[in-house]
């Protein structure tokens, strides 16, 4: 089963040309434009489901509300802080990254950065191109010996670590996620940033750039660390305040840096870029012939293997999906769906939902999309686009709804127990999947004596015990005609204690 169809991919910037071919062999149309200004990328992104991107374009709440259509945004590199992920998730399109595919190139960069720094190598070349011979203005040292503190300890910082390592360097490091029996598995010892900052010769920093990493080296810090550290940014712009590693440039206390990122890209002011202490590059990160095919690749084939139902890979906002990918979750799925969609014509109140609760019951049933589809089938208003299994619990709790999910384990059951309230009052369903098909075993206490499938169209009529009443009603619906003069054929399911019937048309 498909997530979404993808069927036209916009690519706005300069991506391998292998990522084109992959998505048009899988029956992808593909259109390049480059170099659009946003008010361009506004007006040309509605016409499609996808977009891939590298870091220039800008995916802003603008442009992705402008996506009427659109379904999947990749970024073909690491991080994703020049889209809005907020923005998609609302709008329930995927966003995703290719995490691994620059990060050989990337930690090779940075080390490249490190050697240059301890022995002035782009300074010594800049004066031999000068016709100078200046031996002992660029005396340098060493690599052997010291200390390298490594802030994120991802795939990144762990390729640095193992590779400084080899010039005899202690690798000291920071990671809130990383556990650090993990990270000391690949010889680095993991420490608070206060025990890390003294202890450093250099220092390289390799995190997404966000609120809690925006100015980690700042005056504080650099206060903190070892006169003449060094230190380099080959992640993103910003992690390191320019001002202050400015200022502690000119103080002695940082004694140089190397910067591949700038808050602002490319920097209007200049003054880092000619401090005789810094190295500095325009991005090139991930600008190599290798990175660039791997991240063109897998982008592309992350594509393809969502669409076509294989897997979800690279997604940073979708993590609910990645359960999705197995024709057993896929009915459960259309069982927490329709179960919802089946309380919500129950309810027949405009006023909005207050609680929804789902008890599952069993091995398969335990799926954390359970709850997500049946609020898809809670809040989808007619055949338009609405909610999906990305944005269902953002919106939920967006409109006050408060959602709450458990589970028992079950060697007889497998069931899937849906409850909701509003206006005061609370409606449940029962629900499984039998033979492949999603059926409803009870509503609101009315047991079925056949379960019902979840198929089709179905017509519920409640009423008191009475069977006379429920048998004159659906004799009228079994024996009617539908709009356009045909005969209405449909089978009428009973429950136990005759207080309901449905009809499936």
């Amino acid at each position: 089963m498909a997530l979404v169809s993808v069927k036209r991919v916009l690519i706005s910037e300069s991506v391998d040309p292998c990522c084109k071919t992959i998505l048009q062999e899988n029956g992808i149309e593909v259109t390049e434009k480059q170099q659009m200004t946003k008010e361009e990328l506004i007006a040309e992104i509605q016409n499609y489901d996808g977009l891939v991107v590298r870091s220039a374009t800008k995916v802003t709440s603008d442009v992705i509300n402008a996506g009427s259509n659109l379904k999947i945004i990749g970024r073909a590199g690491t991080g994703v802080d020049n889209v809005d992920v907020d923005a998609a998730t609302k709008r329930g399109i995927i966003v995703m990254n290719t995490p691994s595919g620059n990060t050989i190139s990337a930690a090779e960069l940075t080390c490249a950065l490190l050697m240059s720094l301890s022995r002035h190598i782009p300074q010594a070349v800049m004066s031999m191109k000068d016709g100078k011979w200046d031996r002992k203005k660029f005396m340098g040292a060493e690599l052997y010996g010291k200390v390298l503190g490594i802030v994120g300890l991802g795939r990144i910082g762990k390729e640095v670590a193992t590779r400084m390592q080899s010039f005899g360097m202690t690798t000291i490091g920071y990671d809130p996620i990383t556990p650090p029996e993990v990270s000391a598995s690949w010889g680095v010892e993991q420490m608070s940033l206060e025990e890390l900052w003294p202890q450093c010769d250099y220092i390289t920093v390799h995190t997404p750039l966000m609120p809690s990493t925006t100015g980690l080296l700042n005056d504080a810090s650099f206060a903190k660390c070892k006169k003449g550290v060094k230190v380099v940014n080959c992640a993103r712009g910003g992690i390191i305040d320019e001002a202050a590693l400015l200022r502690a440039l000119e103080s002695g206390q940082c004694g140089g840096a190397g910067l591949d990122v700038f808050v602002e890209e490319p920097p209007k002011d200049r003054v880092l870029v000619n401090h005789p202490n810094v190295i500095s590059c325009p991005h090139l990160g991930a600008s190599t012939k290798e990175a660039q095919a791997r991240c063109g690749r897998d982008i592309a084939l992350q594509i393809v293997d969502m669409a076509t139902g294989k897997a979800l890979v690279g997604a940073v906002n979708a993590q609910v999906l990645v359960n999705t990918f197995s024709p057993d979750s896929h009915q459960w799925i259309r069982l927490g769906e329709s179960m919802g969609s089946v309380l919500k014509a129950c309810t027949a109140s405009k006023q909005p939902y207050s609680q929804v609760h789902v008890t599952s019951l069993g091995k398969w049933s335990n799926s954390p999309n359970m709850l997500s589809a049946a609020v898809v089938g809670l809040l989808t208003e007619g055949p338009q686009k609405g909610p999906n299994l990305v944005n269902a619990l953002p919106l939920a709790a967006e409109t006050g709804i408060t959602v709450q999910t458990d589970h028992k384990d079950s060697n007889e059951r497998e069931v899937c127990v849906l409850e909701v309230s509003v206006n005061g009052s609370s409606y449940t369903a029962v629900g499984s999947v039998q033979a492949g098909v999603p059926v409803l075993l009870e509503l609101n206490g009315s047991v079925f004596r056949q379960p019902v499938p979840l198929t089709g169209h179905l017509l519920f009529f409640k009423a008191s015990n009475s069977t006379e009443l429920l048998l004159s009603v659906t004799g009228k619906v079994a024996a009617g005609r539908g709009r356009h003069g045909r005969l209405i054929k449909c089978t009428i399911y009973f429950s136990s204690c005759l207080r309901m019937c449905i009809c499936c048309l």
